[in-house]
C-alpha cells in the first residue's frame, strides 16, 4: 500500500474531518494513478494500492468514473498551483515560468494523467453525463493566473484574458500533439517557437527547452 488513508469512519465525523479525509484520500488517489496509470483501474484496485476499502471510496466519490473526474480536476488544481508558485519565484522571467509549467506538464509521470484528461475531456464535450462535471471551470479556472501574468507584464485586462485563452489552447494542443505521435522534440521546438512569438523579449537567446526525464 502506498499511502496508508483508510480506517473506519467515525460516528459523528463532521463536515470539516469529512472533507479533510476526502482530500487526503483523493490526493493519494492522483498520485497512484500519476505512477501506476488507469489501465485496468478499478475501485478495488485503486484503494489496495492506496491503502482505503473500495467501499469507502465509493461513500467519498460515489462512481469509478466519478472519482475519475475528480482526479482530473485535482491534477489540474496541482498545476495550477504549480503555476502560481513559479509567477512569484524571484528572478524568473514569464518565458521562464512557462517553460518549467511545461517541463511539469509534459514530464513522463504526468502522461497517464494527461491520458486521462484528454479521455474524459472527449466524453464531456460528447454529451456524456458521467464526464459532463470535468468541464466546470475547465477553461475560466486557468484564465486567472494566467491573465495575472500578463497584466503583470503591462497588458490590458481585456488583451491579458485574450492572451491567456490563447497559451492555454496552444498548451493543451501540443500536449495532445504529444500523446498522440510521441515526438518530444516536436512539441518542445513547437513550444519554443510559439514562446519567441508570445514573449519575444524574453526569449531573444534562451536556451531552448530540455525535457526533464526521460523521453516519452
Amino acid at each position: 500500500m502506498e499511502n496508508g488513508v483508510d480506517g473506519p469512519a467515525e460516528d459523528g465525523e463532521g463536515p470539516g474531518q469529512a472533507g479533510d479525509r476526502r482530500a487526503r484520500i483523493l490526493d493519494s488517489a492522483v498520485d497512484h494513478v500519476a505512477a501506476h496509470g488507469i489501465a485496468d483501474l478499478s475501485l478495488r484496485r485503486l484503494g489496495a494500492g492506496i491503502g482505503v476499502s473500495h467501499r469507502m471510496l465509493i461513500h467519498y466519490f460515489g462512481t469509478k468514473e466519478q472519482l475519475l473526474v475528480e482526479i482530473v480536476r485535482a491534477s489540474e488544481r496541482r498545476q495550477r498551483d504549480l503555476l502560481s508558485r513559479l509567477r512569484v519565484e524571484p528572478g524568473l522571467s514569464p518565458a521562464d515560468a512557462a517553460r518549467n509549467l511545461w517541463r511539469q506538464l509534459t514530464s513522463p509521470e504526468l502522461s497517464a494523467q494527461t491520458r486521462l484528461f484528454f479521455e474524459l475531456y472527449g466524453q464531456a464535450v460528447q454529451g456524456r453525463p458521467e464526464a459532463a462535471p470535468v468541464l466546470d471551470g475547465l477553461i475560466t479556472d486557468w484564465l486567472a493566473p494566467l491573465a495575472a501574468v500578463e497584466t503583470a507584464g503591462g497588458a490590458d485586462p481585456a488583451t491579458a484574458r485574450a492572451r491567456a485563452r490563447l497559451g492555454l489552447a496552444v498548451v493543451r494542443g501540443l500536449l495532445l500533439d504529444l500523446l498522440a505521435t510521441g515526438d518530444r522534440d516536436g512539441v518542445d521546438a513547437a513550444m519554443e517557437q510559439f514562446l519567441a512569438v508570445y514573449y519575444p523579449a524574453d526569449t531573444d537567446g534562451e536556451a531552448p527547452i530540455e525535457p526533464e526525464g526521460p523521453r516519452a
